[in-house]
């Protein structure tokens, strides 16, 4: 798997941390002071990566979550049809066919980037 331990203190908006076994992007981070008897608390939100639900965790700072690595990469459109498009990779140029979100407007010859996790894509 694509992923390695960092410890809650280390992350920061807009990095990626697995909540519920899912990639999620951290829309905000904030935490508590440490109380009489306990340590500093984290509370996360953030939002799936792949299908866009929210999700939060809250963790001592000292405790070791997953973080994915989320690979960005580059694409060109060799067809459309319908809400699918034909993807070619420009690294390795692999064809696979992706999704397109309803608010992008493709067409053939467009470059594009997308997100990858293990099999995983998404048009940003």
């Amino acid at each position: 798997m694509a992923r390695e331990q960092k410890q809650v203190r280390e992350l920061q908006e807009g990095s990626y941390v697995m909540m519920e076994d899912v990639p999620c992007k951290i829309n905000s981070y904030s935490t508590a002071k440490p109380g009489k008897h306990g340590s500093a608390k984290a509370r996360i939100e953030g939002k799936g990566v792949f299908d866009d639900r929210k999700r939060s965790l809250s963790q001592p700072v000292d405790a070791k979550v997953w973080v994915p690595i989320v690979e960005r990469k580059g694409g060109q459109v060799v067809s459309v049809s319908g809400d699918d498009a034909q993807i070619m990779d420009l690294d390795n140029f692999e064809t696979f066919t992706m999704r397109v979100p309803e608010d992008a407007d493709l067409s053939p010859d467009d470059e594009i980037e997308y997100l990858e996790y293990e099999g995983q894509r998404k048009i940003v």
